[in-house]
């Protein structure tokens, strides 16, 4: 992947917390634009730190399914297919897909292998789960799962064992990973994600090209158009991809159908725009939830992809009100990422203050704001 030497290798500030108009926390980390020949086009800190790329990885997780065209032959729905890329929310509509795609696989909810948690709706509209058990179907990843079941049943491998990293499936989602990332399989870092399958970490920028990928217009030599029916799906039903409140949500529907949106645990977010032909990755060293979301919004400002009814549905994900027990606001939380632009062997700053981009509480570093 070609890049701009001049770029810092550092991780650099993405998100301030302030209390009172003074800062009070940094979140520190990285940020990689890339379009699908893999040239670096803009970054922040070190686009090649190494990351584990956790839920950012499903729709490439699906697609040795979708190139076996198991979607067909087993009559999945354009949502079924979104959910396989999901980390959903445990709402109705998701555990009903995600039961129906067991069920046209021929799998059962007892062959899943992801465990059981609270459906992540329940935090997100800020309310208490019920108290357990937890349905496996409700998993955040349970369409993921399903639909690793269902590529087994389709190609005639054992379900036992499908989390296995020596397991077939798991090779041929190595495979697909390895080609989409540009990365060779040797090199790529196996770890165990949240759900027990296996993830893998690679540079920054190599997630952010993956993505790019994702979205080309052209059918890969290999995979055809199964990215392009990936993205169509995630696109088309983002509701299935994460659920009411959540930010993956209202990151596609502010796209209006040109974003495909995919966060990752521990501070990770993968975006696609097709109609630049963009993939974009962001990390938060810290692994931090709350650092993500302002410097996601600020940096698609920066890259001019925010209309006037962009930026007033994602404002509450830009500069999120920080309250206390009380319900008092002591604070809010601004993205301040700096992108710089890599291109003709110069760099050039192309940064406007977060200040600017999202009028209201003032900050600044060192001393209280005016």
């Amino acid at each position: 992947m070609s890049s701009d030497p001049t770029v810092a290798l550092t991780q650099a500030p993405l998100t301030v917390v302030t209390r009172g108009g003074a800062i009070e926390s940094t979140h520190f980390g990285s940020a990689a634009v890339v379009d699908r020949k893999g040239t670096l086009l803009y970054a922040a800190g070190d686009p090649h730190t190494l990351t584990f790329t956790r839920s950012a990885l499903k729709p490439l997780q699906a697609l040795p399914f979708v190139v076996a065209d198991g979607h067909t032959r087993f009559g999945l729905t354009q949502a079924e297919l979104a959910l396989l890329c999901a980390s959903h929310s445990g709402e109705p509509r998701h555990v009903e897909a995600a039961a129906a795609i067991l069920t046209k696989a021929g799998a059962s909810v007892a062959d899943l292998q992801c465990g059981a948690h609270p459906p992540l709706g329940f935090e997100a509209r800020g309310v208490p789960p019920p108290s357990p058990p937890y349905s496996p179907l409700a998993h955040n990843c349970s369409g993921k799962h399903g639909g690793m079941l269902a590529c087994c049943v389709l190609c005639g491998y054992p379900t036992s064992d499908y989390l296995a990293l020596e397991h077939p499936l798991q090779q041929a989602i190595r495979r697909a990973v390895a080609r989409f990332t540009e990365i060779p399989e040797e090199q790529l870092i196996a770890g165990v994600d949240g759900c027990s399958a296996p993830n893998y970490a690679m540079p920054l920028a190599h997630l952010a090209l993956a993505y790019a990928k994702l979205v080309s217009p052209e059918p890969d030599s290999d995979f055809g158009h199964a990215p392009k029916i990936l993205a169509d799906a995630m696109t088309a039903h983002p509701e299935m991809v994460s659920g009411e409140e959540r930010s993956d949500l209202a990151f596609a529907r502010a796209g209006r159908g040109d974003w495909v949106a995919k966060i990752g645990a521990e501070g990770v977010q993968a975006l696609a725009i097709k109609s630049r032909g963009w993939g974009i990755a962001v990390k938060v060293a810290d692994g931090s939830v709350r650092g993500l979301h302002p410097a996601t919004v600020a940096l698609l400002a920066q890259l001019d992809l925010l209309d006037q009814e962009a930026t007033a549905e994602l404002a509450q994900w830009a500069t999120p009100r920080l309250r206390n027990h009380r319900g008092v606001v002591t604070g809010l939380a601004r993205g301040v990422v700096s992108l710089t632009e890599s291109g003709g062997g110069s760099t050039s700053q192309i940064t406007r203050r977060a200040n600017e981009l999202w009028p209201g509480e003032a900050v600044s570093y060192g001393k209280r704001a005016p």
